[in-house]
């Protein structure tokens, strides 16, 4: 307080950018001091950017607070890895530690600003479960060995099952250099069964991620938006900041949402509809722009005439034609077990009022990995597939267990009955200890060379800025060496040039198909993916899993559900072996019971769209 000179630049940040209005001044004249208002914290998902506009000093990063002086630092350019926005940063690093991110402009990108998710995520890459050495399970028991006892470990368990026993699961954040190996490997050994796409559950019209239609830097010129099940403030920060932007000169936002998500600025028109019903609250806008002369197409047409529409539904169709439109589909609706239906709902409704159609991809570099075809071969099992007909043998590339799957317990029984699970890691957590026969060390993007690709097709290539932690090592370097242990072709590379000249796009051959519908009764889970938990590195980031945005494990339902089950009042309820809190929620529909995934306590749950029980604990 002694630094303030009161400009109210963070006053003006939290009420004009981050749009929440958590500062203010209190008392006049020389008593003037800025604060929160009583009984508030600054919450905002925004909220170290009034670090970097304070002109004084008077705010300052609390995580490197008494870590390092200004001078002793390198600054090394690097991008954002928790999410497919690609933000442009800086790691502040001193002999090869990170100790503060700060961003780095790129107008087109994140402009001038950094999420906190992207600013305090570096905190994960120290903690103490981070793998240092390889490891291999010998007679039961972990024990730490040299790599080339690792590698050739691993080569042995490769070659144990045919390659039609072998599955491969790939975090969607891994590199286009590492996916592209993954995929000679795969290919070496005579798997076609590969594939990122861990949290989807409708794999019907064979989606994967594409480049946005309308790009970034558009967004915030809109006259009119419509999000399909995405709570946008926490998918994408900085997406939905470029949202408020619009919102402000004028546009008019629409939602059809599995729950009353908290935005920072006002909606136009909501339908909350909980997971079952969320496809019939879709077609009911679909009915309105046919009602307006638009051609539905076949497979839709007569799902769209069994539904009706209201003068709301119109109402938002005819602000979408009225001039420069998005259609954003959210990763509530690309992860929904239903998501081939919003999928092809959200793009005729785009098609019909000349909108762009943007969908969020479910992980950093999913749009990569998916155009150079880290997905099934001919024949290849999916994800789910891989998990619902266990394979024999596993390598996990980056993945956590079960945390990182859309459902966590068939992840965790398929890979306990398999024969070999070879694990490309950055840590070691138990789950993993459990399942894994050896575990190879990997570094993480801060500390690599590599090339992700972000929401508008933009390739970004960064150099590693910090360095791994002992005998840690790029995945690149780690496939290559495995690779030439087992005398594949495609591992002749001698450096990452010579690896990036190999690297080719694939063509993927679309899907059109439609998930059979199935409508569950009674209560059905809603699963989101919590801000700061959407991977293993902000899993393992303190600051930001003390955030009041990190909610704790509960399930949420409102008040007249809670009353129908027989349970107002309760504190604590049970679904199969698992008890939590109960909390009352006025944001949740009726038939929804709101469990957030990838809790210690949530991970292994039935999954998004599931039916379950609810009994006292």
């Amino acid at each position: 307080m002694t630094r303030c000179i009161q400009c109210t630049r963070c006053v003006r940040f939290t009420s004009e950018i981050a749009g929440t209005y958590e500062l203010g001044g209190m008392s006049r004249g020389e008593n003037l001091q800025i604060g929160t208002y009583i009984g508030k914290t600054i919450e905002t998902e925004l909220s170290g950017n009034i670090i970097d506009v304070c002109p004084v000093g008077a705010l300052t990063n609390k995580p490197f607070q008494f870590q390092a002086r200004a001078w002793e630092l390198i600054a090394k350019p690097s991008i954002g890895y928790h999410d497919a926005l690609g933000s442009n940063l800086w790691l502040h690093t001193r002999r090869g530690e990170v100790l503060r991110t700060v961003p780095r402009d790129h107008e087109s990108i994140n402009e001038c600003w950094l999420s906190d998710r992207d600013r305090y995520s570096h905190q994960g890459l120290y903690s103490v479960d981070r793998i240092h050495a390889p490891e291999v399970k010998r007679n039961g028991q972990w024990q730490t060995t040299t790599w080339e006892d690792a590698l050739q470990f691993a080569g042995e368990a490769l070659r144990k099952a045919p390659g039609s026993e072998l599955g491969i699961l790939v975090h969607p954040a891994s590199s286009n250099e590492e996916g592209d190996l993954l995929m000679r490997l795969a290919r070496g050994l005579g798997s076609a069964h590969v594939d990122h796409r861990l949290r989807q559950l409708d794999f019907a019209d064979n989606a994967v991620a594409a480049s946005f239609a309308l790009p970034v830097a558009n967004v915030d010129h809109v006259k009119a938006a419509l999000l399909v099940g995405s709570d946008l403030r926490h998918e994408m920060p900085l997406l939905n900041h470029r949202l408020h932007q619009a919102v402000k000169k004028g546009a008019k936002v629409y939602t059809v949402n599995p729950a009353s998500f908290d935005f920072n600025y006002g909606l136009a028109g909501e339908s909350i509809a909980a997971p079952q019903a969320l496809v019939d609250a879709l077609l009911a806008l679909a009915k309105a722009a046919v009602a307006v002369g638009a051609n539905a197409p076949a497979a839709l047409a007569d799902a769209i005439n069994a539904v009706s529409s209201d003068q709301g539904d119109s109402d938002a169709i005819a602000a979408m034609k009225s001039g420069s439109a998005v259609v954003i589909l959210g990763e509530a609706a690309a992860t929904h077990p239903q998501a081939s239906w919003l999928r092809a709902i959200a793009r005729f409704i785009a098609d019909a009022t000349g909108a762009g159609y943007n969908e969020l991809p479910v992980g950093a570099n999913a749009i990569g990995l998916a155009k150079l075809g880290v997905l099934p071969g001919n024949g290849g099992l999916d994800a789910q597939a891989m998990l619902a007909q266990p394979r024999k043998s596993y390598v996990l590339y980056g993945v956590e267990p079960p945390h990182d799957f859309a459902d966590g317990s068939a992840a965790l029984k398929a890979l306990r009955a398999a024969e070999q699970v070879v694990a490309f890691s950055a840590y070691a957590s138990p789950a993993l200890r459990e399942v894994a026969d050896v575990i190879l060390p990997i570094a993480l993007l801060p500390e690599m060379d590599a090339t992700l690709v972000n929401v508008d097709g933009l390739a970004q290539g960064v150099s590693a800025g910090a360095k791994a932690p002992g005998q840690a090592r790029p995945g690149w370097k780690v496939l290559r060496a495995l690779g030439g242990a087992l005398q594949l072709a495609g591992f002749e590379f001698d450096d990452l040039a010579g690896l990036r000249d190999g690297i080719g796009e694939r063509a993927v051959a679309p899907g059109s198909g439609l998930v059979t519908r199935t409508v569950a009764s009674g209560l059905t889970r809603l699963a989101t993916w919590p801000i700061y938990r959407g991977d293993a590195v902000l899993r393992r980031a303190s600051a930001l899993n003390a955030h009041p945005l990190n909610r704790a494990p509960a399930v949420r339902v409102n008040a007249a559900d809670a009353q129908r089950l027989g349970l107002a009042g309760v504190a604590q309820v049970r679904i199969g072996g698992v008890a939590l809190p109960l909390v009352i929620d006025v944001a949740v529909p009726d038939g929804a019971a709101w469990i957030e995934a990838a809790q210690d306590l949530t991970a292994t749950l039935p999954p998004y769209g599931a039916a379950i029980t609810l009994s006292k604990a």
